[in-house]
């Protein structure tokens, strides 16, 4: 199967010179030395980013390597300013970071739909000589060069902007479940490290309602330090508003993986404790009720849990019930 979601993009950006001033000087047929009359040159264009709620995935940008705006126009007689340079808008999903490669900084946010922010802004454009005549220098021979633009490599990298981010260790069944309640068509396997792109399906739930649940690499002990695939793949979770936390049924130890996936979150990042918790025990159709009572006595009791399973359809209805009142808690 195909990359279906790219959430890192890198491409080499240069906004546009601004155009220079002119040094003209007016000459009319009785004042041959009428005075400067040099117009101002135009600005460069801007480089701008623009929120666009349709857009999932920065896939349409993947071959956009080199963003090159246009140069402002150089000023004219007659105080004529130049033409602005064009300025180029890229569209983004929401949840787009634009960085900048070399100082790592964060340039700008979109969150919302048709939002703009400047990735890169073009040169000024330079004065004219009209703006440098004085009493004592009424014809000057100066104007302005424009602004250089900037450049530079820029990074784009998408959080995933899903209501519920499914989170668990390899093989506890995300893929499985994903494809099951949504649409979506994961990768599944039985190795680790299945899923080493976000993917994202659209949960209908009942009257015409739905939510977006994400499918987030698996992590592993140790992801909050970068081991693994860890670093890349928290941060997609730092956006989601529930997180449905997956511990496959056949699991040596139900709390500790649950205590180990808890204190990674934690680790990555204190606030994901602020967010809802929903507990699914997948692969549950090889569990008897005995069995699913001494796992529910190790979970957590402050925490919705259910027990599923993504091949019979078991508790995938009532999974949807508890999503959705999470989803919608004040």
């Amino acid at each position: 199967m195909e990359k279906n979601f790219i959430d890192y993009i890198r491409i080499f950006c240069r906004s546009g010179h601004g155009g220079a001033g002119s040094k003209h000087f007016a000459r009319t047929k009785f004042n041959p030395k009428a005075g400067p009359d040099g117009g101002d040159g135009g600005r460069g264009g801007h480089i701008i980013l623009k929120g666009n709620a349709q857009l999932w995935t920065l896939l349409h940008l993947r071959y956009y390597k080199n963003v090159l705006a246009e140069n402002g126009a150089p000023g004219n007689k007659n105080n004529m300013t130049g033409k602005d340079g064009k300025d180029i808008i890229i569209e983004v999903p929401l949840g787009t970071i634009a960085k900048d490669e070399e100082t790592g900084k964060v340039i700008a946010e979109i969150l919302s739909d048709t939002q703009e922010a400047y990735l890169m802004k073009g040169g000024r454009g330079g004065l004219g000589n009209t703006h440098f005549a004085t009493p004592t220098n009424q014809a000057p021979e100066y104007a302005q060069p424009g602004e250089p633009g900037e450049e530079g490599w820029k990074i784009l990298e998408l959080k995933v902007l899903a209501d519920v981010g499914l989170v668990g260790f390899p093989n506890a069944g995300k893929s499985t479940l994903l494809s099951s309640i949504t649409a979506a068509k994961p990768k599944i396997a039985d190795y680790a490290f299945t899923t080493l792109t976000p993917q994202l399906g659209m949960v209908a739930y009942r009257d015409n309602k739905s939510f977006c649940m994400a499918d987030l690499p698996g992590i592993i002990e140790g992801a909050a330090e970068g081991k693994g695939l860890g670093h890349r793949f928290l941060r997609h979770i730092e956006r989601n508003s529930v997180l449905l936390i997956v511990i496959p049924a056949d699991s040596k130890d139900h709390r500790k993986e649950f205590d180990i996936l808890i204190h990674e979150l934690e680790k990555y990042n204190p606030e994901m404790m602020h967010k809802q918790l929903v507990v699914a025990v997948s692969k549950a159709d090889m569990l008897d009720e005995e069995l699913q009572s001494a796992i529910t006595k190790e979970l957590p009791a402050n925490i919705p849990h259910v027990f599923i399973s993504s091949v019979t359809g078991k508790g995938l209805n009532t999974l949807k019930d508890i999503l959705w009142t999470e989803l919608n808690r004040d």
